[in-house]
């Protein structure tokens, strides 16, 4: 290669604070397990080798920053080509194919400090503002710079794309900050893991592969200049995200006691055991100083018998195999690819996800699916999963509303999670995603699953996240058939919803629960009113444990205020996000604050429930007895025969105005609706008990519940299985034969 090699974007001659050339002397040959950087011809030849081999089109410079740590990289190329080319063996490469397309991995044995954990790491996406959020960042809340393909402009004026990624930040400390808060994120997800990952790492090194891609970080802001007039630090950084295994990284950074940001922007020298102040920046230069300080500790440990020190922990861990990502057919759309390869622990997720994390990882699967079939423009995928402004969109005015902003985005993802049979490649690519079985055959459980993934997907857009099982509204038939909405647009639904019936039911079916959740006036119940907060006014109001479907029936019967309330709660989020006023009777802001205790004594839970109707015979009519017992409206989805029928006391039916044929009618739908029931709360109860185990283990409790109580409750749930197998054999025998 002509002209000077360069390491992590910086150039070999040391900048600021680096050492002379002479200790960048570094050999192969180790006393310790702690490999050295390869000799520098050696990686070059590496670097070579990577863009030589076919499918392979990573930039160079990504390369040249991960070659310090590739441990042993001449045993990874193949004999030289006839015409004297080296390539990597075709043993250490590996295809990836992912809903959105394809990646190219070479697979090297890695020195365990390398790597930096990647703060768009699906599992704590709720911890960030998301671009998509019209509103921006405030109150502290971080908000990540939004990542585009590694392109640049050849010498022919072509743009040319790479199998890499690009961001830029303000500076480095806003850099640092953003790794730094990612670690956090993910320390504080650890309570959803059975087991101690760090103890794992120690006793039996890393056993499953991380996979890495390349990002290019630009730093807006110019780096200050020292004392010699060399600038302190580099312009810009190359990293090698975790794409999987951000744990395993943050672990073993924790077991050589170093952190994220300080691998890719740059190690104190007193950490490489140095007296005086400054980063090393070069990688071939630090790496080789911690490694002969961390195999000096381990040979005196192994010498004295104390296997307790920091070499000792990290030893296990001193090389492990890793996936880089070094080539993809399509690296424009590189980074939903990525994202998309490890998404089938999304679809079957394991426990440490956080339910909103998992559910916007769900939908982001479908949307990756959909744009490597042609059935998404990647422009409204961007939007759609959060990498792009809301103003990206396809005839989007830069100069929308908030709520116009937000609503535009919501209700895309809402058509897009659910499909109608006319988009029947679309419905094809949904159900292969998630796994569903035939719209036939689905579940109440698997429409939530859908609604769960728009509702938390659609938070991205607000200030914080919400609970994603607020928007679970929808009834099973709606995924059968998909949901057209009329496409009018979110001020025309608000000025005409007092008298528009069509306008009124598209504004609470498919924007109140988000927009009351928005606000903190409702929330998804998620059990007993001990884990319910006191409200603000110092009353008990809030305490209520009610559906969001019982808040929404609550808000149709009492139109005028709704109505007053959906449009407050617009006009709140176009002002800032500002806390929204109560609403009077007339449906007109007032001076006062709405809360959470105000919406439950303005919409009353039992304004949102429905009774089931008597028969009117000249008895009960003369004796003007009232309506039978309330049901939650969660059950609203009745014929009008059932709600006719009554049984007395004797268990005879007392409506002789009923036939036999509707009778049997009304009994298939009752059947129907409550196994949907059943279904939906048995598809709840382990998300319950795993939010008791989180709940218990952050209030510094051994138990969740007490062994009375957990006795009586699996009881219960013996009972109720005896009950239930003998119900599949009896539906049989009075079904029809095929």
């Amino acid at each position: 290669m002509a002209g000077a090699f360069r390491f992590a974007g910086v150039p070999a001659i040391p900048l600021h604070h680096q050492l002379s050339n002479k200790a960048c002397v570094m050999v192969e040959a180790n006393s310790g397990p702690f490999h050295l950087p390869a000799p520098r011809e050696v990686q070059e030849t590496w670097v070579n080798a990577v863009l030589a081999t076919p499918g392979a089109n990573v930039p160079r410079a990504a390369l040249e920053a991960i070659a310090p740590f590739i441990v042993r990289p001449k045993e990874m190329l193949a004999e030289p080509t006839s015409g004297g080319t080296r390539q990597i063996a075709s043993d250490r490469l590996r295809k990836v194919r992912t809903d959105a397309g394809e990646l190219l991995v070479v697979i090297v044995d890695m020195h365990g400090i390398g790597g930096v954990v990647w703060e768009h790491n699906e599992r704590i996406s709720a911890t960030w503002r998301s671009v998509v959020d019209p509103a921006g960042a405030k109150d502290g809340v971080r908000s990540l710079s939004r990542v585009r393909p590694w392109s640049r402009l050849t010498e022919g004026g072509e743009e040319k794309v790479l199998a890499a990624l690009e961001s830029t930040v303000a500076n480095r400390e806003h850099l640092i900050a953003n790794v730094d808060a990612a670690v956090h994120a993910l320390q504080a997800r650890d309570g959803f893991r059975s087991y101690d990952l760090r103890e794992d790492l120690i006793l039996n090194g890393q056993v499953e592969p991380c996979m890495y891609v390349p990002q290019h970080v630009l730093l807006n802001e110019e780096p200050p200049q020292a004392l010699d007039g060399e600038p302190s630090y580099p312009d810009s950084y190359w990293g090698w995200m975790a794409v999987r295994g951000n744990n395993r990284t943050r672990y073993r950074h924790d077991l050589f006691e170093v952190t994220s940001s300080e691998v890719l922007t740059g190690i104190p020298f007193r950490k490489l055991g140095q007296d005086r102040e400054g980063l090393a920046v070069n990688p071939s230069y630090w790496l080789a100083q911690y490694s002969e300080l961390l195999n000096a500790e381990y040979c005196a440990g192994s010498e004295n018998g104390e296997l307790t020190g920091r070499a000792q922990r990290a030893a296990r861990v001193a090389i492990v195999e890793t996936h880089l990502v070094i080539g993809s057919p399509t690296p424009q759309r590189l980074f939903r690819i990525v994202q998309g390869s490890n998404r089938r622990d999304h679809v079957h997720p394991p426990l440490e996800f956080a339910p909103n994390d998992r559910s916007r990882a769900l939908g982001r699967s479908v949307l990756g699916a959909y744009t490597a079939h042609g059935e998404l423009e990647d422009r409204v995928a961007d939007v759609l999963t959060g990498l792009a402004p809301i103003t990206d969109l396809p005839d989007v005015s830069d100069d929308a509303s908030i709520s116009t902003l937000r609503d535009v985005r919501s209700m895309r993802l809402l058509i897009e999670l659910f499909p109608t049979k006319a988009q029947a490649k679309k419905r094809q690519l949904i159900r292969s995603a998630l796994s569903e079985p035939a719209p036939s055959q689905m579940q109440l459980s698997d429409v939530n699953r859908r609604v769960r993934a728009w509702s938390a997907l659609t938070s991205e857009s607000y200030p914080n996240p919400w609970n994603p099982r607020v928007a679970e509204v929808l009834k099973r038939t709606v995924a059968s058939n998909g949901i057209e909405l009329t496409g009018r647009p979110l001020a025309d639904l608000l000025a005409t919803a007092e008298t528009d019936d069509e306008a009124f039911e598209e504004l609470l079916a498919y924007r109140a629960p988000h927009w009351l959740a928005a606000f903190d006036l409702i929330d998804a119940d998620r059990g007993s009113l001990a884990g319910q907060k006191i409200d603000d006014e110092g009353t008990k109001a809030d305490r209520v444990r009610r559906t969001v479907t019982n808040s929404i029936n609550a808000m149709r019967n009492n139109r005028v205020m709704a109505v007053g309330l959906l449009r407050e709660l617009a006009n709140a989020m176009d002002q800032g996000d500002r806390p929204p006023s109560q609403i009077g009777p007339d449906g007109r802001p007032t001076a006062n604050r709405a809360t959470r205790a105000w919406f439950n004594r303005s919409f009353s839970k039992e304004s949102g429930t429905r009774s089931y109707r008597k028969r009117q015979t000249p008895e009960n009519t003369a004796s003007g007895q009232a309506d039978a017992p309330e049901r939650d409206s969660q059950d609203t989805d009745v014929p009008a025969a059932a709600l006719m029928t009554r049984i007395d006391p004797a268990g005879s039916a007392t409506n002789t105005e009923e036939s036999d044929t509707q009778a049997l009618e009304r009994l298939r739908r009752e059947f129907e609706r409550h196994i949907l029931m059943l279904s939906e709360g048995v598809g709840e109860l382990p998300e319950q008990l795993e939010e008791m185990s989180e709940r218990a283990k952050a209030a510094g409790l051994d138990y969740a519940i007490g062994a009375q109580e957990a006795s009586d409750w699996t009881l219960t749930l013996t009972r109720m299985l005896a009950a239930l197998r003998k119900i599949p054999e009896t539906v049989m025998s009075i079904s029809s034969p095929e």
